[in-house]
């Protein structure tokens, strides 16, 4: 049996329009299971989408949360960053202020000791000279000079007293040391080739240790201590 071409165009034309007759045609021709077969892929396939949807929205969802919550972290952490900047900034000012004030109050103290270590060396040096003058009488020497600070080829000394036969080398420390009797010891020598005559020294203070005396008895150094 062969269709007319008429036919042949309505049964195409049926075939692209009518759902159920397609259906119908693609059973008699063993096509049913495919067409089954591809429903259900279509249908699983539809599940999928839609369940891939409901996870990218989801996953979109939980993007835009941990972008916030790392947009707050970074501007947490960037306040942070800002504020530690402007403590150690002003921590810097501060130190700098009080470095300022500790070397103004170092200054002041030095001035202070300079001030004191001269008056104490003034002090000093009289109450020596007032029994120092004593001995020099009870020894039958005259007295040729005597001079605060003193300054003897460039070696200063803190009292020098010259008689007609010795020459009296005074050091004034408060609390003396042992490098200080060597240093006295020195200057005594340089006095001594100078002025051409015996240099006494003489070793003054207040806290003089028992060691630094024994050490300086030793080396002939008198000791006047106040």
């Amino acid at each position: 049996m062969s269709l007319s071409a008429e036919e042949k165009r309505r049964f195409l034309k049926a075939l692209e329009e009518d759902q159920e007759f397609r259906y119908a045609v693609a059973g008699l021709l063993g096509l049913g299971e495919v067409l089954n077969e591809l429903r259900r892929l279509r249908e699983d396939f539809n599940k999928y989408v839609e369940k891939s949807e409901r996870r990218w929205r989801q996953n979109e969802r939980r993007w835009k949360e941990n972008e916030k919550r790392w947009k707050e972290w970074f501007d947490t952490w960037k306040k942070f960053l800002e504020d530690y900047e402007k403590r150690w900034q002003e921590n810097e000012r501060r130190w700098e202020e009080a470095y300022k004030r500790f070397d103004n109050i170092e200054r002041r103290l030095s001035n202070v000791e300079t001030t004191v270590g001269a008056v104490a060396e003034s002090q000093y040096s009289r109450y020596v000279w007032e029994d120092l003058k004593e001995e020099i009488k009870a020894r039958g020497e005259a007295v040729v000079r005597r001079v605060r600070n003193a300054k003897v080829d460039n070696v200063d000394v803190d009292l020098l007293v010259e008689t007609d036969r010795r020459v009296y080398v005074v050091e004034v420390k408060i609390r003396p040391r042992v490098e200080d009797v060597g240093a006295l010891l020195a200057k005594a020598e340089v006095v001594k080739a100078a002025l051409g005559k015996e240099a006494v020294p003489i070793l003054t203070g207040t806290w003089i240790g028992d060691d630094v005396e024994k050490y300086a008895r030793g080396k002939g150094v008198m000791i006047y201590s106040y």
